[in-house]
């Protein structure tokens, strides 16, 4: 700015015969315009010339789980979509990873829409169909997110993000201590902070957010979120505890979003982005997740900024989801363990039919069963591995997972959803692989608890 002040004081002064007055009491003003925004430091006036004083946002949206009974997570991140896309964020710019197995899902009865909210508005018109089915992996995932080539997967778009860049990460599906599930594999927190760590050596971004909906989804942060790298991440829940499905649709028959999900997209669509920080909004959220423990991570200095610096601060005409206009519904919050069991019970209750009645008592009886032989299994696999040492294996199942020995849990993890029960499928297994962590624990090591799994699976 300073090198322009010098041109426009020659063109003010060169042949002032040949301008008129308006045009040099413009060229004047100017003068003085840019005078003032060197002598005070503001930015130069092509930064918004240029549309944005800041750099570009980036926004990588991920449901990792498929299967009706599933739907709110697909639902969750559909809603994100057009919050980011209403205020302001052009397609280009998000990425959206999801199967894409519930619009028009045999199940659904409102075939080509997806909801977020009881009676709510069609979230899925217009949300990119990026990667889904197949291409919904942990490792197409991190190679999006670090803007590594996708050609020849899904729409090739990942995120190009530079260092004066703000990037945004929404995932909700599954979880466990120390991972996040896939349809087909996990994420671990490592391989998850590993990214991340590199992308800020790589001067990827400038500043990034990442929210996470997923039982234990605190301890994807808890030990490995440096406080350093100008990365604040906000989970529904702490490091043992489950994060919570709600609003069940009985017209749907299923649960179309997840309470931590829906109090911050809410907020947003009650509020909008251009005030509100990013400290006020969880302070909000923690407050309305009150079954869960809300927690923040990483760089909490960043909690002052705005919310538009990270989800677009385009004004939208009206809320997506006004729930000053809405009746007032029921979350109907339920551990994201037992969603299955709920819904079957909702239906019984709801169904009119005898025979209908009873098709679902079957499939509710099926599911405890499968319950019960995931923790016999379980159990059978913890004394193997630990022996006859009944004091050692109370606690096992006793204390929360506190994983030092990654290797050994991630092996076992993984060994376990490949040999007894997979861990997207079946809800009760992936709440009790923390056992596994316990195990790796005690000591007894990877081999050891490895020969366990294949033993009794």
């Amino acid at each position: 700015m300073t090198a322009e002040l010098p041109r426009l004081a020659r063109l003010l002064s060169r042949n002032r015969s040949c301008c008129t007055a308006k045009m040099r009491l413009f060229l004047a003003l100017t003068v003085i315009f840019c005078a003032s925004r060197v002598t005070f430091g503001l930015p130069p006036i092509s930064k918004f010339l240029n549309g944005t004083e800041d750099g570009q946002i980036w926004v990588l949206l991920v449901a990792g789980s498929n299967g009706y009974y599933n739907y709110r997570h697909q639902a969750d991140v559909c809603h994100a979509y057009q919050i980011f896309h209403q205020h302001g964020i052009p397609d280009e710019n998000i990425v959206v990873m999801m199967y894409d197995d519930i619009a028009y899902n045999e199940e659904n009865p409102d075939q080509g829409k997806i909801v977020n909210h009881v009676n709510g508005p069609n979230v899925y018109p217009g949300v990119p169909h990026d990667y889904t089915k197949e291409d919904v992996t942990p490792e197409n995932f991190l190679k999006i997110l670090q803007g590594q080539d996708m050609s020849g997967t899904g729409s090739g778009k990942v995120i190009k993000s530079g260092p004066n860049d703000y990037v945004f990460v929404n995932f909700a599906d599954h979880g466990a201590p120390n991972f996040v599930a896939f349809p087909d594999g996990e994420l671990t927190a490592q391989q998850l902070n590993d990214a991340i760590k590199s992308m800020h050596a790589n001067n990827q971004y400038k500043q990034m957010v990442v929210y996470i909906e997923a039982c234990e989804s605190g301890s994807m942060f808890d030990t490995e979120l440096a406080a350093d790298i100008n990365v604040y991440a906000t989970t529904a829940a702490d490091a043992h505890e489950s994060s919570y499905a709600c609003y069940y649709d009985s017209h749907l028959q299923t649960y179309v979003g997840d309470c931590y999900s829906v109090n911050w997209m809410e907020n947003v669509d009650k509020v909008g982005t251009a005030t509100e920080t990013l400290e006020q909004q969880y302070k909000i959220v923690k407050t309305e997740t009150n079954l869960s423990h809300v927690m923040q991570f990483g760089n909490l200095s960043m909690d002052d900024e705005v919310l538009g610096k990270f989800m677009g601060s385009k004004n939208s005409e009206l809320p997506l989801i006004n729930l000053e206009l809405s009746p007032p519904v029921s979350k109907d919050a339920v551990p994201v363990g037992d969603v299955r069991i709920s819904i079957l019970a909702h239906k019984i209750y709801d169904s009119g039919c005898y025979w209908e009645k009873r098709k679902h008592e079957h499939k509710l009886m099926e599911e405890l069963v499968l319950r019960e032989k995931v923790r016999q299994t379980v159990e059978e696999i913890v004394h193997v591995a630990v022996g006859g040492m009944d004091d050692l294996k109370e606690s096992i199942f006793s204390k929360p997972a506190k994983t030092t020995d990654f290797d050994c849990y991630t092996a076992a993890v993984r060994r376990f959803s490949e040999k007894c029960f997979k861990l997207s499928e079946v809800d009760l297994a992936m709440r009790l692989v923390y056992t596994l962590s316990n195990v790796c624990e005690t000591g007894v090591g990877k081999l050891r608890v490895l020969s366990a799994i294949e033993q009794v699976c």
